[in-house]
């Protein structure tokens, strides 16, 4: 059967479960606090940080838990991965400084959203339910338009997370265009030219 049968090469696969899961999630149902120790670039273990866990998240494009964190010492919103943190401790908090922590998480989650207004070409229609997985884990309203038939999908999404956004519209094609979202329609055109570019549909600008 080896003359037959060939295993192409493949990326490493994670598992999915990490040891640290049950333990952050423990934390954050019980709304407690933690002290966290990182594993830094050179191997070394960083001195421990205190702050509040928030969510737990899981990257489909990295593959990789995600703490969202809230440090105390610098009252900052932060993610790190799973992967770099080397032990987790819990920590009693009080209600207020909790219900503060959370307060300053709010506000801060809410400056960094970004929306943007994404359009479904009519004749793409039917194709609205595959569209709309494409944005399954962003907050999103839908429109439908009667007199145009086109449907609407008003985005909201963390700034950090705009080259994901980018990636779904590039995959989407001409089945979507983006009507509102300055930084959106650009980096969509730079990419567009740089496409026909590419393939001699326009001139390389002088340099």
């Amino acid at each position: 059967m080896h003359d037959h049968l060939i295993h192409k090469a493949s990326s490493k696969e994670r598992q999915v479960f990490h040891p640290l899961l049950r333990t952050l999630r423990r934390c954050i149902q019980q709304k407690q606090g933690v002290r966290l120790d990182f594993i830094l670039k050179d191997g070394l273990i960083s001195p421990k940080q205190a702050g509040l866990p928030y969510r737990l998240e899981y990257s489909m494009v990295k593959r990789e838990w995600y703490l969202l964190w809230y440090t105390w010492k610098r009252r900052n919103f932060m993610s790190v991965r799973l992967s770099k943190i080397a032990s987790v401790s819990a920590v009693p908090v009080r209600p207020e400084s909790y219900a503060a922590a959370l307060d300053d998480i709010h506000s801060l989650l809410e400056s960094r959203k970004q929306r943007a207004v994404i359009q479904v070409q009519p004749e793409y229609n039917r194709e609205l339910s595959r569209i709309l997985y494409a944005f399954s884990c962003f907050e999103k309203e839908v429109h439908y338009e009667e007199q145009t038939g086109t449907y609407s999908i008003m985005l909201t999404y963390l700034g950090n997370e705009g080259e994901y956004v980018l990636s779904k519209l590039r995959f989407l094609g001409k089945r979507v265009r983006v009507t509102e979202g300055s930084l959106l329609k650009k980096r969509m055109r730079d990419s567009a030219v740089k496409a026909l570019t590419q393939y001699g549909v326009l001139e390389r600008p002088a340099e």
